[in-house]
């Protein structure tokens, strides 16, 4: 029995055609983009992150005093933190500092260490992980020992280690944090190709002789980056304190005037009882933008999802 097909020239034009944001040459991005213009998840943390952006940008302006500037500092004690008042809208921090500008000042200093460290570890660890969960075999055993033996050591001892080598500046706590967060994303992205190299799409595609570096980065990789960027926005709040670490164990800018929110926490241990307001604003500070990072990135996850295209 024989089946006539219709030509192709019959086909409706909806069952050939490529969708728009689909296509090669970054169409997955633009489709991403797109849904991400429609999602409030997307714009809340896209606001939040902006506005953070714009009081490190705007501190000078914004700011009624030079950061670290201590002209009240005898009216500080173990016991008593001098409140907000007309001169000083938040009060003092423990320093006699207006806390209201260091706030202001921290905001640029915690957000480059954080971003810069976070996207240091997540570069390197994305590397390791695509070489490891791409071509497998010897390479994914020799990247996987590297990995176990930096995850056999704590993360801030790793940093601690790292910063005391290069040396106390602002760009060896930045290399020391950010190599500590190499094995995370490593780890995670190399989970990600490894399941996605399972996936009936990647067996076909070798089946048909299709390259193995395109397969691997034009398939592989975009289908499994999600997780990685969602936790590289968990990382930020986590980058930031440690920079506070590395600054109480000495390792980090000593300088009162250098405003950072993590050194902020740390200072006001010692007052937490008499002025609480010290801890709970730099510590809130740095729950909200870690929301803003974390918002953005779960609705960045999903514009990226296969399965949200359509």
């Amino acid at each position: 029995m024989s089946i006539n097909l219709p030509p192709i020239s019959d086909v409706p034009a909806a069952e050939t055609a490529v969708m728009p944001g689909e296509g090669p040459g970054g169409g997955l991005w633009r489709g991403a983009w797109r849904r991400l213009r429609r999602n409030p998840t997307a714009i809340m943390g896209a606001a939040i992150i902006a506005f953070f952006v714009l009081v490190a940008v705007f501190a000078p302006l914004l700011a009624p005093y030079e950061p670290g500037s201590a002209q009240w500092s005898g009216d500080v004690t173990p016991t008593t933190v001098p409140g907000p008042d007309d001169d000083h809208l938040l009060g003092l921090d423990r320093f006699g500092s207006d806390l209201y500008t260091q706030l202001l000042f921290g905001a640029r200093q915690s957000l480059v260490y954080g971003v810069v460290s976070t996207a240091i570890g997540l570069s390197v660890g994305a590397l390791l992980g695509v070489l490891a969960g791409g071509l497998g075999g010897w390479v994914d055993t020799a990247v996987m020992r590297a990995v176990d033996i930096m995850l056999s050591v704590p993360s801030l001892l790793l940093a601690v280690s790292i910063a005391a080598v290069l040396g106390q500046n602002a760009y060896s706590i930045m290399i020391a944090i950010g190599a500590a967060q190499v094995p995370i994303f490593a780890r995670l992205l190399r989970g990600s190709m490894l399941a996605q190299g399972r996936t009936d799409y990647v067996l076909a595609a070798n089946a048909l002789g299709i390259r193995r570096r395109r397969i691997v980065m034009g398939h592989m990789l975009p289908n499994a980056i999600g997780p990685t960027i969602v936790q590289a926005t968990l990382n930020l709040a986590t980058a930031i304190i440690e920079v506070a670490a590395l600054s109480f164990l000495g390792l980090g800018s000593s300088d009162p005037a250098v405003a950072e929110w993590g050194r902020m926490l740390v200072a006001a241990q010692d007052r937490f009882e008499a002025a609480p307001r010290l801890a709970l604003l730099p510590g809130t500070a740095i729950a909200v933008t870690a929301l803003g990072f974390t918002l953005f990135g779960e609705a960045l996850r999903e514009a990226l999802d296969p399965r949200n295209r359509r």
